[in-house]
Formats: C-alpha cells, sequence, structure tokens
C-alpha cells in the first residue's frame, strides 16, 4: 500500500500535553498534486505551526514560506511567487466534524491525528492573487492599486466627468451620451 503524501502533515494530538508545541513541515509539488483540481502545479517551502492545547481547543498559528509557480496572464510565461503567510487557526472540541468559520473548526473530541496539510494547502492557494503578473510586467499604474498583481476594477465619478468634459470628442459617441444622461 503506498504512503499517502500527506502522512507527514499529521500532528498526534491525543498524547499531547496541554502546552504549546512547535513543529515544522516541508512542502512541494506532492501537496498541491494530492488536492484535485488544484490552481497550483508546483512550489516548494516550509510550515512553522505553533500549537496551544488547551481542554476544549487548540489554537494553531501558521508561518508558511517559500513560493509557487504562477503563469503569467499576460504573457503566460512562468514565474515564481514568493510566499510569507500568517494565519490563525481554533479548533475545538465537539461532537462532531463542523466548520464553524474560516478560521474555527470543531473535531471530534476523540480524534487521535491532526492533518494540517488542507490548511496550508488552502492559506496558500487564498494568497495566490487573482491577476497573476510576472513581476518583469507590473506597471506603475499595477501598483498604484497598492496590491500587486490583484485585480481591480474601478470607476469613479470623477473618471466620468473627465470623460464627458473630454475636448475631442467624436459627435456619434455625443449623441450616445445623452441616452446614457437621461
Amino acid at each position: 500500500m503506498a504512503k499517502s503524501p500527506l502522512k507527514p502533515f499529521e500532528i498526534e494530538i491525543q498524547g499531547l500535553s496541554l502546552d504549546q508545541h512547535s513543529f515544522d513541515f516541508s512542502f512541494d509539488n506532492q501537496l498541491f498534486e494530492a488536492f484535485e483540481g488544484s490552481l497550483i502545479e508546483k512550489g516548494k517551502g516550509s510550515a512553522h505551526v505553533e500549537l496551544l492545547k488547551s481542554e476544549t481547543m487548540m489554537t494553531l498559528s501558521f508561518e508558511v514560506e517559500g513560493s509557487v509557480e504562477l503563469i503569467c496572464d499576460r504573457s503566460l510565461r512562468p514565474f515564481d511567487y514568493e510566499l510569507d503567510i500568517r494565519q490563525e487557526l481554533i479548533i475545538k472540541f465537539g461532537d462532531e466534524f463542523t466548520e464553524l468559520d474560516d478560521d474555527i473548526v470543531v473535531i471530534p473530541r476523540e480524534t487521535q491525528y491532526l492533518n494540517v496539510a488542507q490548511y496550508i494547502y488552502e492559506f496558500i492557494s487564498v494568497d495566490v492573487p487573482m491577476k497573476k503578473l510576472h513581476p518583469e510586467l507590473v506597471t506603475e499604474e499595477d501598483e498604484d492599486y497598492g496590491v500587486e498583481g490583484s485585480l481591480i476594477y474601478q470607476t469613479s465619478a470623477e473618471q466620468e466627468q473627465d470623460d464627458d468634459t473630454e475636448e475631442n470628442v467624436d459627435p456619434r459617441w455625443e449623441a450616445l451620451k445623452k441616452f446614457r444622461n437621461n
């Protein structure tokens, strides 16, 4: 029987004392291959997890660093996107598995192992920008929006007024603007 690629991400929580514990994991392409339909195929890095266990819950603090290979939306060239992720997850003990929120999960009290691969994968996936731009193609306009590589649509009243007061307007467009203003 083949070993699961996610087995190295398991933490035995049943025997842990009520205290703070540290765990280090490394990941590569196998992490992304393990999740069907993953938008990320290649990447590597490490995840440091601080786990604080109490009688009723656990608080996990994740620090994920590394890089993933993305394909530029403009040039279709691959590039490495650097990861530097800090996230917290609260796991409560209950009767059955339930996700209460994006960062609060309930697991059965008798759970022996907690596999953190899913959480690491999700943190990485959410960190990937919607608009993927090769660093060589990022323009000042892209940087002016404050989020490198993100996709932002913006229409402001000032922008529309500037469009209306433009001096060299094609007369055909001027006739169409009358309909828009009605």
